[in-house]
């Protein structure tokens, strides 16, 4: 509506300007090489407009002939280019299909009418991993390392390809350098904790869990404990190679910063107790027996308090208990110790609170035969409380996360599934049998995948989060 208004209006006013032309006709004399013309104003000025007309319409045809190559050629280029990208995207898809062979024809294509290697290069290494190539894909993938905008990529397929394989040394290669490249990514940074986990390298995996907080991929309780498990860890390692210094140095920290991590408590504990540091011993074991007891903590504390003889070890271990009296653990240490000094009732009574539950774990079924057997000299009573042992609940125990293998000594990667810092010190996972008799009876819960020997540390893994308990 606005176009046509214009039009009128302009038409309008050229009518106008023809019109007030015309009736001021004027005259125009032009005189040239002897020449003499005569004519009004207004045909000269139509002369003058029509030249300027044709010159432009000439000088246009002028530019088009003149031009056409270079537009010919950039309509071919960007038909080839059009044509390219249609054949790339047909690759990915046939790629994502599993398409080997039609993946293949597609980055041949794109290779041919692209002519930039940086684009399909990534392509061409994916279908020849399809095609079952893995060499091809492998030298595709080192192209690409010369390439700055396609090194990460290169890096991250000869990453992958090194973890398929198996081949941790490379694996862990190229992923300290995918790191230096993108230190800022979630998946370099977890595979690579897991990589320098699986070969035990602590500190570099400390460092890199530092930078993982830094860059909010880890953050709180989770974290803390992970760098208390890897100060400790730390710890042992320095201790083994002479590094007292450092060694005790790297268990303050774990302890520090999880009293409730029971192994880098004890480890703390016993160093001190070598270094003539009882009592800071005896702190170090109470603050952990508040937040986690655990009969581990029962024998560097005995030791702090210089409880040689049954008595004395009985009074430590009351002591001891006393920081978390209600504890279930309090009470059977406590009854452990009273045992051992013969110290009978005391031991019936803090065994009393288990033996009102409907169910005894077998390490209670045990005490009790010992304690009708000492006390009572009853051999009878103490058969039926050890063949109530077979069938009790089972005794605690480092139960992986994972995959519920349970072992009697904390591991820092569970040897059966390969998980690191995944284990939690709780009663393993029971399942409910038929006993010959046909009564029923709990039983452990056995691992099937146990007969298939030691597992490697997995890859791949989330470092920054701990496994949940099954059960």
């Amino acid at each position: 509506m606005l176009r046509v208004l214009w039009f009128l209006v302009v038409l309008g006013l050229l009518a106008v300007g023809a019109i007030w032309l015309a009736e001021r006709p004027g005259t125009v004399t032009l005189v040239w090489m002897g020449y003499r013309a005569d004519t009004s104003f207004a045909l000269l000025l139509g002369a003058v407009v029509l030249i300027a007309v044709m010159a432009a319409f000439l000088y246009r045809l002028w530019l088009f002939f003149r031009r056409a190559p270079a537009a010919l050629g950039r309509v071919r280029r960007e038909n080839r280019r059009r044509r390219g990208y249609l054949a790339l995207t047909r690759g990915m898809v046939a790629v994502a299909a599993g398409d080997a062979e039609g993946a293949g024809k597609q980055v041949k294509k794109a290779d041919v009418l692209l002519g930039d290697p940086a684009l399909t290069m990534l392509l061409s290494a994916q279908a020849a991993q399809l095609a079952g190539d893995e060499a091809a894909a492998a030298n595709f993938f080192r192209q690409m390392l010369d390439r700055p905008e396609t090194e990460f990529l290169g890096v991250r397929g000869l990453l992958t390809q090194a973890m398929k394989g198996d081949d941790r040394e490379e694996a862990l290669l190229q992923a300290k350098a995918a790191h230096r490249l993108r230190p800022e990514s979630e998946w370099v940074t977890r595979n690579l904790f897991d990589l320098q986990v699986a070969a035990g390298h602590w500190s570099d995996a400390r460092e890199t869990l530092g930078k993982a907080v830094r860059n909010k991929m880890s953050l709180g309780d989770e974290a803390r404990h992970r760098g208390a498990v890897l100060d400790y860890l730390q710890s042992i390692e320095f201790l083994a190679n002479g590094d007292q210094t450092r060694a005790l140095k790297l268990a303050r920290k774990a302890h520090q910063q999880e009293p409730g991590f029971v192994p880098a408590a004890v480890h703390l504990g016993r160093m001190l107790n070598e270094a003539g540091k009882p009592r800071k011993a005896e702190a170090v074991i109470e603050s952990a027996w508040r937040v986690a007891p655990h009969p581990d903590l029962v024998e560097p504390y005995v030791t702090a308090r210089k409880a040689r003889d049954p008595l004395k070890k009985a009074a430590a271990v009351e002591r001891l208990a006393s920081f978390n009296p209600d504890n279930d653990e309090s009470h059977l240490v406590m009854a452990a110790a009273a045992l051992e000094a013969s110290l009978w009732g005391e031991a019936r009574k803090h065994l009393q609170p288990a033996l009102d539950r409907e169910r005894q774990s077998a390490r209670v079924c045990r005490m009790m035969a010992q304690l009708e057997e000492s006390e009572h000299g009853d051999t009878e009573a103490a058969r039926q409380w050890l063949l109530r042992a077979t069938y009790g609940d089972a005794d605690p125990a480092w139960v992986c996360g994972r995959c519920g293998h349970a072992a009697g000594q904390w591991p820092a990667i569970c040897w059966h599934c390969g998980e690191f810092d995944s284990s939690q010190w709780r009663t393993p996972p029971g399942v409910v049998i038929l006993s010959a008799g046909g009564q029923e009876g709990p039983a452990m819960l056995t691992d099937a995948g146990n007969a298939g020997g030691i597992h490697a540390p997995r890859l791949s893994s989330d470092p920054f989060h701990t496994g949940e308990e099954t059960g």
